[in-house]
């Protein structure tokens, strides 16, 4: 392993995430094959945080084939450590890239941990912050035995979510809107977009629909909303940031990229695990702006190149006034 991917943040929390992993097959508006990457949210958030410090392990499903030989490959080629499950074949996602660089999706996929929630179970007892989001959320058996997981596991770790709604997946938005509510309520942290909050809540604004989420546990919930940057609100707080001014190769991964650095930030400010949670719940201002501004800058380096590729340590450094332990 790369001694890049050995540094942890200050916090030296264990990171696990729970989540679906794919193959992006990327192609242009003409429908012309550019390139296959390794792919998937909750994959993006693992390698992403791996590559800023985070210990972290990867609970998935990839089937016994060419596609999961280059995920395995790719995970352990980042230091991520992997648990599997399921017998299906690797999962696939055909994202077609429009002219200003943003990506639509189509799917091809199956998601069930049956065979590795004992195992993943005792990842998770060892994790002292636990993320997941997106298909793994929404889409059954799967979805069922990642709440599980995660509701029996709040006393020993904090917890992250991005919903990161597929709507030509999961097209029920009562479904969808249930599902996101149920992981809103175990979740310390909530991380969405604003097409996110918009397609599930049509009749509330994105700031009232971001005040409902907190009102249900979360200390932390915050929309991106591309290149307007993004909101953040906790009990204490409100902030509003402006994206970096970037040339956009595309935007493929870019929420992914900022949730991982929300994490790192988080764990290099020590505000993660449940020893943590109520210096979480006091998050000022200050820090806020701090945290904010280090997933911005890692979402606009993911922008500025093709496909799902966060920055590594080694080029967004730590958090401002935060020192990586030795």
């Amino acid at each position: 392993m790369s001694p890049e991917f050995q540094e942890p943040g200050r916090g030296g929390n264990v990171l696990t995430v729970i989540g679906e992993s794919l193959i992006d097959r990327i192609q242009s508006k003409t429908r012309a094959l550019v390139a296959d990457h390794v792919g998937g949210s909750p994959l993006n958030v693992a390698v992403g945080s791996a590559r800023l410090g985070v210990p972290t392990r990867f609970v998935t499903h990839i089937g016994e084939d060419e596609y999961g030989e280059l995920i395995s490959s790719h995970l352990g080629d980042n230091g991520v450590e992997v648990v599997t499950g399921g017998t299906a074949p690797t999962s696939t996602a055909t994202a077609t890239l429009g002219p200003d660089g943003s990506a639509s999706y189509e799917f091809a996929l199956d998601w069930d941990l049956s065979s590795a929630s004992l195992t993943a179970w005792a990842n998770i007892e060892t994790s002292t912050h636990l993320h997941t989001g997106s298909i793994a959320t929404m889409l059954m058996p799967g979805a069922r035995t990642v709440h599980a997981l995660l509701a029996d596991a709040r006393e020993t770790a904090t917890i992250s979510y991005d919903p990161n709604c597929r709507p030509t997946i999961i097209q029920d938005v009562d479904f969808a809107r249930r599902q996101a509510e149920l992981f809103v309520g175990i979740s310390d942290i909530v991380k969405a977009s604003d097409e996110d909050m918009i397609w599930l809540y049509p009749d509330m604004s994105v700031e009232a629909a971001m005040q409902y989420w907190l009102e249900q546990g979360p200390s932390l919930v915050i929309v991106t909303r591309g290149a307007d940057g993004p909101i953040a609100l906790t009990r204490q707080a409100r902030v509003e940031l402006p994206a970096d001014r970037i040339t956009v190769a595309d935007t493929v991964g870019a929420g992914d990229s900022f949730m991982a650095a929300l994490i790192a930030a988080l764990d290099q400010l020590d505000l993660l695990a449940p020893s943590n949670r109520r210096e979480l719940l006091a998050l000022d201002h200050e820090r806020l702006q701090v945290i904010l501004h280090y997933a911005i800058k890692a979402s606009g380096i993911t922008c500025s190149r093709a496909g799902a590729n966060p920055p590594h340590l080694s080029e967004l450094g730590t958090a401002p006034s935060v020192t990586t332990a030795p």
